[in-house]
């Protein structure tokens, strides 16, 4: 198959495909006599597997790093059990941050404003605070 028809088969851009394969997660495509790049059906679960790893926000690094375990299939799976521990443990961090935005964003929006100018205006006023 061809790049575009690699594209729909995973719901992926051209040019991402070729990103990935520019960045060593996707092997070099075969090229026809003509130039064309051509794939093949390991290439779509390959190119699946990073876009669903993308998904689930893991790291550029860290699919490398799966990939080239799941490229050893008789190897133990500790190593990509603890890569997903990891990734779980910062997920969960970020979820903590987005939480604590959450709650100031809700009490700047319950004082509410009612000033009349912007110099006098509690939302701005909140916003530009020193970060404690």
């Amino acid at each position: 198959m061809q790049i575009g028809e690699l594209a729909s088969a995973t719901a992926t851009k051209v040019t991402t495909i070729r990103f990935y394969e520019e960045i060593g997660l996707l092997d070099r495509s075969v090229r026809t006599a003509s130039g064309r790049r051509t794939y093949g059906l390991p290439d779509v679960d390959r190119l699946n597997f990073i876009r669903n790893g993308r998904r689930l926000g893991f790291s550029i690094d860290e699919i490398r790093s799966l990939l080239a375990l799941a490229d050893q299939p008789e190897r133990d799976c500790a190593e990509a059990a603890d890569i997903a521990s990891r990734h779980l443990a910062d997920v969960e961090e970020r979820l903590r941050q987005l939480g604590a935005l959450r709650d100031e964003l809700a009490a700047m929006s319950a004082a509410g404003c009612c000033a009349k100018t912007m110099a006098e205006c509690r939302v701005i006023q909140a916003i530009g605070r020193p970060v404690a």
